[in-house]
Formats: structure tokens, C-alpha cells, sequence
């Protein structure tokens, strides 16, 4: 059996769901394809290209565990917190709103690896960059065409992209979706949000008492972390790494500008939180143009 699995991300940043989208067939290959350049999707762990071993998660931070789905997915955060892949999360991050119940984790190898794991686990062929534009079905098989390169057919093909990249797709696949279905999927909001990471030389202090702190008075920062210390992975080898994450008002505004453009706006923000602030030797800005669905629909 042939299963492609366009975007091949967790969504709700929950480990069940990939086991759902890479059940192994009893016959043939699967194939899992995304378009940004590693494991993750929105939970993307970016490295410094000075050093591969200082990482920084641009996309989700944690994983919040509530009481009814420490039950409910008890046997996989089991496995995941028994092969180190989860750890729980101990370091301070000021403003955090907790729930009675809920738990927190963090992924020391960055939250991407959660992903690879599974990815792993399932094993599926794996690869980037490629951008899906359109499914038929020919023959009973469902045939799947990229910008670039030959179409490829599979039995099964499952989508975990963004609401609206699904509806952009062309082929048989438009005319499956039903009117009342296209208007409920069509419902769905997104906000938007930029990540700034920033990569710093082994042995720079940043000197703040949080590893993690919510802004709440400023324009364009919603959310600031000390990557390493947040993950518990201090190293005197390894520089740290800080992660900014913008408003989303801030990124409606900025959404079609350049990302250098978004940069220097983001780190003048940042200085002006944390003056006196080492410079980064190197820096990534990732455009969350869907970050977290905002209205959600339940479609039959």
C-alpha cells in the first residue's frame, strides 16, 4: 500500500496523530513530504549554521498536557518521556497561565524531534521542499503532482497542511469536497505570527532570571525565551539561543514586507525589552503566516 503524507507535521502539536497519519500498510511504502526544509512543520527546530548543536524551536515552545489527555494518550507520552524525547518542563517562564491538571514539557533536542520520532517510527520515506498543487484519481489510485518533478501515484494520501493550502490544491481532489464542506473549511481562521531566532557564541551570558517570559505591554512581542535554558540543555560548549515571538497584530501588519525588513523591526523591539542584550553571531526569522487556528470547524 502507497500513503503519502502531504505536510507531515503533528497538528495540535499532539504525538498521536502522527501514528494515525503512519499506520504501516501491510504492503508497499509511504511517503512523507513538507515543504519547509526539516522534520516539524510548526513545531520547527532551527540550527545555528555556526554550530549544529545550538538549536531553537521557532514554532511551538511546549507541549501542555491536560488531565484528559494524560489519560487518553497516556501510552504515548509514556514512550516519548521514556526515550528522553520529552522531559518535563522545570525551568521558570513568567506570565505562564496553568490549569489545575495540566503538566508541561519540553523536548530537549527541540520539539521537531518529537516529529522525527515518529516519522522514524513509521518508516516513511522522507522529503522537503516539495510543494503539492494537485490530486486526481486515476484508476482507483490517487495521483499526486508537485511544482516540480513527475506526478506519483498512492492508495492513500493524507493531508495535514493548513486549511487554506488545502483548498488552493487542483484536480479530482476540489470537486470531492462538497459545498457545505468547502463553506465549513472555508470558516476556519488562522492567526499569524513571525519568530525571530537568534544564535549566540559559546560562553555569552544572558543574564535574566526566566527562561521564559509573556509580554503583555508591548506592541510587537508577545513572547520571549532562553532556548537552552527553557530545554534544561546549558552547555558551556554550546552558545544559547533566544526565540522571539511576535503579536499577531504585529504580523497582519508586516505579513507581505521583507523578512529583513521584519527582522530589524523585531530585534529594535527586543533590545528595547532586554537592554544591553549580547549580539547574536547569526539570526533566523521564520513568517508564521499560519500559526495557530483561531476558529475551528468540525467537518463530516
Amino acid at each position: 500500500m502507497g500513503v503519502r503524507a502531504p505536510g507531515a507535521e503533528l497538528n495540535n502539536a499532539l504525538p498521536p496523530h502522527s501514528c494515525a497519519l503512519f499506520e504501516k500498510g501491510p504492503h508497499g511504502d509511504q511517503i512523507a513530504s513538507g515543504l519547509l526544509p526539516d522534520h516539524g512543520g510548526r513545531m520547527a527546530t532551527a540550527r545555528s549554521p555556526c554550530n549544529p548543536q545550538s538549536t531553537v524551536d521557532l514554532g511551538a515552545q511546549y507541549i501542555t498536557r491536560t488531565p484528559h489527555y494524560a489519560k487518553k494518550h497516556q501510552s504515548f507520552y509514556d514512550e516519548l518521556l521514556a526515550h528522553g524525547i520529552l522531559k518535563p518542563l522545570t525551568s521558570l517562564i513568567e506570565g505562564m497561565v496553568m490549569k489545575e491538571g495540566d503538566c508541561n514539557f519540553v523536548a530537549p533536542q527541540g520539539l521537531s524531534s518529537i516529529v522525527k520520532h515518529y516519522l522514524e517510527e513509521s518508516g516513511a520515506e522522507v522529503s522537503f521542499r516539495h510543494r503539492v498543487t494537485r490530486i486526481n484519481l486515476r484508476n482507483d489510485k490517487w495521483e499526486v503532482s508537485k511544482e516540480t518533478g513527475s506526478p506519483e501515484r498512492f492508495d492513500i494520501v493524507v493531508l495535514t497542511m493548513p486549511v487554506p493550502q488545502i483548498l488552493q490544491l487542483r484536480g479530482d481532489i476540489a470537486n470531492l469536497i462538497s459545498e457545505c464542506q468547502r463553506q465549513q473549511l472555508e470558516s476556519v481562521r488562522y492567526s499569524s505570527r513571525y519568530a525571530l531566532g537568534l544564535f549566540y557564541e559559546a560562553g555569552t551570558k544572558i543574564d535574566v532570571p526566566w527562561a521564559g517570559q509573556y509580554i503583555t505591554s508591548n506592541p510587537c512581542t508577545r513572547f520571549i525565551s532562553i532556548d537552552n535554558k527553557k530545554r534544561n540543555i546549558e552547555s558551556s560548549e554550546v552558545g544559547p539561543s533566544l526565540v522571539v515571538h511576535t503579536t499577531v497584530p504585529f504580523a497582519v501588519t508586516y505579513l507581505e514586507h521583507s523578512t529583513e525588513d521584519v527582522r530589524e523591526l523585531i530585534y529594535q523591539q527586543l533590545e528595547s525589552i532586554l537592554p544591553g542584550l549580547p549580539q547574536p553571531v547569526v539570526t533566523k526569522c521564520q513568517k508564521w503566516r499560519y500559526s495557530q487556528d483561531s476558529v475551528k470547524e468540525c467537518v463530516h
